[in-house]
């Protein structure tokens, strides 16, 4: 199994490429500054690294130029510093692709995917020595490899909700949900039928039981555009018109 290690300082980014890296079958490392994140890759056995530029104690490509000192494991940068100057300092820094914020969770496993698969097991951890070379940025896929029906798993026909790697899955596809959407599903899925009103459902993200019932309404919406075949007749989260939501299993 790969181990990708992600090197940013926004907890919640690296939330979400752990809850997607991990669930697409890879090992995760995480530091949250660049001098940490060398440190990883010179300890642990590391296939490839998610850096960010704007990282305290070691900015990402500086941390890229001291990695290429010593390893030729695969780099992609992902940061909101986007402009083609950007990228260009970046791959001459030594880094194989390039990601902008905000970014798509399955545009990256899917990158991680092809990177991995065209270095060909020619990438070798510090201290080895190969000859590696650049790859191409591929296109988004979004699917993720057929796998077994988790044992610890939510399903409801074409929808499997993995509980172990918090995450949901239609007809073998990664739904792109955040952690609260995520949350949301969960508490609908192992309870169908069963009406929650906006104040539950607040309670299962934030664990309050008050304070934020009308971002419910939004985190709705958001999963139905993601989650549904047509958002506007949704099959999965039906409305009870002046109570709340219930899934329909």
């Amino acid at each position: 199994m790969a181990t990708v290690l992600i090197a940013e300082d926004d907890k919640d980014i690296v939330e979400l490429l752990r809850l997607y890296i991990s669930g697409s079958g890879y090992d995760v490392l995480a530091s949250s500054d660049g001098k940490q994140a060398l440190e990883l890759a010179r300890e642990q056995h590391v296939d490839i690294a998610l850096v960010d530029i704007m990282m305290p104690r070691m900015n990402g490509y500086d941390f890229i130029k001291a990695l290429r000192r010593e390893s030729d494991i695969p780099v992609i940068i992902i940061s909101a510093r986007s402009q083609p100057a950007d990228k260009i300092v970046g791959l001459d820094a030594g880094a194989d692709g390039f990601i902008a914020k905000p970014f798509d969770p399955l545009e990256v496993t899917a990158l991680i995917r092809a990177v991995l698969r065209r270095a060909n097991g020619t990438n070798t951890s510090i201290g080895g020595s190969s000859s590696a070379s650049i790859v191409e940025l591929p296109s988004a896929q979004r699917t993720v490899p057929m796998q077994q029906e988790p044992a610890d798993a939510l399903i409801a026909g074409d929808l499997i909700f993995d509980k172990a790697r918090f995450l949901l899955t239609k007809r073998g596809a990664t739904v792109p949900l955040t952690t609260a959407e995520l949350k949301i599903m969960a508490a609908l899925m192992a309870a169908p039928g069963r009406v929650f009103d906006k104040t539950q459902l607040y309670a299962q993200i934030s664990g309050e039981p008050f304070g934020g019932e009308s971002s419910v309404m939004v985190h709705i919406s958001n999963i139905r555009a993601k989650l549904e075949d047509d958002p506007l007749r949704p099959r999965y989260i039906e409305t009870v018109r002046g109570i709340g939501y219930r899934f329909n299993g």
